[in-house]
């Protein structure tokens, strides 16, 4: 038996080297991470050192031994277990294994190489990167779509890793609840920072509701802080024909749910201030009821940044948020932080907003529509 040791970057390199010196018949004995290099312990490279066998060819049978075949040409032979076989599963449930285990080691606060993937795993890795999706969420994916890569490698395409990507984000959220209004709850609140679209997207909610669902609906602001909040709302009650009521306090708006007892939804809007004044969302309180009877909407722009997302998230977390509606989606091409967000909250969706227009420009979200707009493509 021929034992050889080899050193490689990664696993997939390894195997080439292995079958290129000992052949498709190479049984791999051992495999681990090594570091070698470095100075005083620091600045090390990560490798793979495989240890590989290969039995000899056995030795030609002799002329006598090939007369005695011909002549017991009756006599069934048993036949061989295809040794070449067993041995290329054997190599490829330890490279699998081997892979799974880097990935899984890989930091999510340290840069890392992704040469070693093939290039349309390459392709798809710089793709949720330029989305930016979240380090530990990306690296999770790519493990997976790795491992499926190398298990289906004689057929496997670009097209197909997409897919693949597209079912494991998909298993992330379809747990969580999406879609628009329930029409269970009478009150239907909307909240977030300033110069998201809260109004606007108000008014095109509204809108569908008035215009496709012929409920009796009415509205109550409590956006006290801009005249043109309020002169805006006013202008788009007028249009569809609805009523308004404007709301100081708490007794304000109490009078306000008493006039509206009779109406099948009534939406609320509220000022949009500093996310990063907490007091605002404890105005929100004083000024709101917030109960059983009421669905809350954080309404957020695709245009913000993750970090700030997260931030405007937790200051909100006061009140109970049901689901995100997210805006601008027309306004930029990166769309990973609305993955980020609903994954890292367990918080669903229920709008998507592209445009100004009432009452159009509004998408009724869904697992599927968040995951093929982060991928940009359709998939179905």
């Amino acid at each position: 038996m021929k034992v050889k040791k080899f050193v490689a970057p990664s696993m997939p390199e390894a195997m080439k080297m292995i079958r290129a010196e000992l052949g498709q018949d190479a049984v791999i004995l051992n495999s681990k991470v090594v570091h070698r290099g470095g100075f005083l312990g620091l600045f090390t490279k990560k490798n793979i050192e495989v240890i590989a066998a290969v039995d000899p060819k056995p030795a030609r049978p002799a002329a006598n031994d090939k007369k005695v075949r011909q002549i017991n040409t009756n006599v069934e032979t048993p036949k061989r277990p295809d040794v070449s076989k067993t041995v290329e599963d054997g190599a490829l449930l330890n490279e699998l294994n081997e892979l799974k285990t880097m990935l899984k080691q890989l930091s999510t606060n340290v840069a890392v190489n992704f040469t070693s993937y093939p290039q349309p795993l390459n392709e798809i890795n710089e793709l949720l990167a330029e989305q930016e999706l979240l380090s530990a969420l990306r690296q999770e994916v790519m493990a997976e779509i790795v491992e499926k890569w190398y298990l289906h490698r004689e057929t496997a395409t670009k097209q197909q890793a997409m897919m693949w990507v597209k079912e494991i984000l998909l298993k992330k959220i379809e747990q969580l609840p999406f879609g628009g209004l329930s029409f269970q709850k009478k009150y239907v609140n909307v909240v977030g920072p300033t110069g998201v679209g809260k109004t606007t997207t108000l008014a095109k909610m509204a809108a569908d509701c008035v215009l496709k669902h012929h409920k009796k609906v009415a509205f109550i602001t409590t956006d006290t802080y801009r005249i043109a909040a309020i002169d805006q709302l006013k202008t788009y009650a007028k249009i569809l024909d609805v009523p308004l009521e404007v709301c100081y306090n708490m007794h304000d708006f109490q009078e306000a749910k008493k006039k509206f007892s009779a109406y099948d939804v009534v939406f609320i809007d509220t000022a949009g201030r500093n996310f990063l004044n907490r007091q605002y969302v404890q105005d929100l309180r004083e000024v709101i009821e917030f109960d059983e009877e009421m669905e809350t909407f954080l309404v957020l722009a695709l245009t913000a940044k993750w970090v700030d997302m997260k931030a405007i998230y937790e200051q909100f977390s006061l009140i109970r948020i049901d689901r995100f509606i997210f805006t601008k989606l027309d306004e930029t091409s990166q769309y990973g932080a609305m993955l980020n967000l609903i994954t890292n909250c367990q918080i669903g969706a229920a709008y998507l907003t592209n445009g100004q227009n009432v009452p159009d420009d509004i998408i009724e979200a869904s697992p599927e529509q968040i995951v093929n707009t982060l991928l940009g493509v359709d998939l179905t």
